[in-house]
This record gives C-alpha cells, structure tokens and sequence, in this order.
C-alpha cells in the first residue's frame, strides 16, 4: 500500500510510527512544532534525542508546517495528551477523519480522547485510536509488538490497520474506543504505583498483587463507562499494563521510583525529561471515577500522593488498612 501518511508528533513514539509506516512502503510526513527539532531530523536522519543510534528511512520526510502534514491523506496523532486539543483545533475544520496513538484522558473533565475528538470535528469524523504494549525503541528497532487499532468506523479502522501492519508489528482491530482509550490511560496511573511499590523495596508479592487489583479498578470503571471486557484483559488494556508497571523503560514506572526515593513529583517528571502520561491522568482519573460512583484506590493514593503531599510509605499503609472484602464484586 503506498500512500503519504502524515504523523504529527515527532518525539520517540510518533518517530517510531513514522519508521513502521515507512517501512510499510508509505512517504511519510513527520511533523514536529519546533522548526529547530524538525530541520536537525532533516540534517542528521536521526532523532538523537528521543531516538539516538537509529536512522530514519528515506521515506520521512521532517517538516515543520503543520499545513503540509495536515494535507496527507492519512493523520496520525502522536502528541502528548496536553497536545491533543491544540493539535486537532490547529488542524482546522476541514479533517474528517483521523488516527491516534496518544494515550491519556482530557485534563479537568477527565473525558476519553474519542469524546474529545468527536467534540473537536463532529459527530460523523471517523476516528481511530492505536494502543497497547509498545515502547517505542523496540518498535523502532524492529522488535515484535502487537497492538489493537479501535474505530468507530470499521473501514476506517482496517484502513489504518493495513497502513502499519506488517513485517514485526502486528496490528488487530476492535470497535471499542472507550476500552482501548480507557485502558491506555489508568494503565499509566498504576504504573505510577508499581514504580512506588517497587521502590520502596515492597517485594514481588506486592508487585503482582498490585498489578492485579490495578487491573481491576480498569475493568470496574470500563464496566462502568461501556467498555468491552475482552478489550480491557487484551493488549490495550492488560498487555500494556504489564509492559508499563514492570520495566524500566517505562516512564511513568521510573517516575514512581524516583517518588519512592524521596523526589518531589516536579523532580522526577524533570530527571526524566519527557511526558510522564500518568501524572496528569491520575487527576482526571480521580474526576472521572467520582463522576460515576467507581471505587479506585490504587489510582486514589497515586492522586494523593502527586496532588496532596502524602508520602509514598503513607499511601501503601492506607492501602493495606482497607477493610477487607470480597475479591471479586
């Protein structure tokens, strides 16, 4: 299939779309809003400092004009969620159809990225979203990896599906927007946890259980807001999570640790150097779970302890105080 795609976004996860699309035969437009950022890609083939050691294929081409790239015929976001907004509002009204590989939820209103989009471009947009367990330098590398595409148009989502499905990325498809957004967002609050958890020495005991009962509020607020149960135990839901809380390429993991050793959130997101999505998504997940009468506490306690000043160990010992009660409700 060839084709010019577009991808608009380009940090370590839209740079590694844009190699996946390439080598899939397309041209490829990769957008970035720094001038600066985008004329080095252009000079150097390199991403050097989301992506050093790893060429870029002679079928992207860097651009710095959000007009040249918003022509393509097929628009991938891959924008931090704080971007998705302006991005889609940057665009204009002429888009009506789009894709996205950004995971998080709305800040404030703590709405999925399809509600948003929806909103931004009308009802009748055909919209998709990418999501799953993928750390960019693998899927740069050439790695396998597996990812679900969800739509609320199945050609539309087929269409997406054959552009970046080949060779060692696998690509399924799903009608469930709200699992597939839902799932790729709470998964980086637990994350958040794990990280904690893991830093605080708790052991593999608490790791597990962890993971697990995080997999649970997932499923008790996608219960709540219609998402698919198989959707949420897949790999939007819990591949990602497993992938997210338990290896150290994880951003929102390492930003747990560092919690646990003492750093303030505004230090560790700044040790890190890029978007930690679990930050912003535990507030919008607490006002989403309020919103509808779900019980979190995991999520509660990453909120707690990023917007309310409690100290990691503190969080945990509320945790384990609860009262006990039946495992599956």
């Amino acid at each position: 299939m060839s084709t010019t795609a577009a991808v608009l976004g380009a940090g370590s996860w839209g740079t590694a779309l844009a190699i996946q699309l390439a080598r899939r035969g397309q041209r490829v437009l990769l957008w970035g809003r720094s001038p600066e950022h985008m004329a080095r890609l252009a000079a150097d083939r390199v991403n050097a400092r989301y992506l050093p050691g790893i060429t870029l294929p002679a079928a992207i081409e860097p651009t710095p004009s959000l007009e040249e790239a918003g022509a393509a015929g097929d628009l991938l976001l891959a924008v931090p969620s704080h971007a998705f907004v302006p991005t889609l509002a940057a665009l204009g009204p002429g888009v009506r159809r789009i894709a996205w590989a950004t995971k998080g939820l709305e800040e404030g209103t703590g709405r999925l990225l399809h509600e948003v989009a929806a909103e931004q471009l009308g009802d009748d947009a055909r919209l998709a979203a990418l999501s799953g367990p993928t750390f960019a330098r693998e899927v740069a590398a050439g790695l396998p990896t597996a990812v679900t595409v969800a739509s609320n148009d199945p050609g539309h989502g087929e269409r997406i599906a054959a552009l970046l499905h080949g060779g060692p990325f696998r690509v399924y498809t799903s009608p469930d927007l709200t699992g597939v957004g839902l799932g790729g967002a709470v998964k980086n609050v637990v994350a958040i946890a794990a990280g904690m958890a893991d830093g605080l020495a708790l052991g593999a005991n608490s790791r597990a259980a962890l993971i697990t009962r995080g997999l649970a509020e997932i499923m008790r607020l996608g219960r709540r807001l219609g998402a698919r149960t198989d959707t949420l135990m897949g790999l939007a839901g819990l591949g990602d999570l497993v992938l997210t809380a338990t290896d150290d390429q994880s951003r929102n993991r390492r930003f747990g640790l560092a919690l646990a050793r003492g750093q303030s959130p505004a230090a560790a997101a700044a040790h890190i150097g890029q978007v930690v999505e679990g930050a912003p998504a535990a507030s919008a997940v607490r006002v989403l779970a309020t919103r509808h009468g779900v019980e979190m506490p995991i999520c509660e306690q990453v909120c707690r302890v990023l917007r309310d000043g409690v100290a990691p160990p503190d969080a945990v010992a509320a945790l384990m105080e609860r009262a006990r009660r039946r495992e599956h409700d």
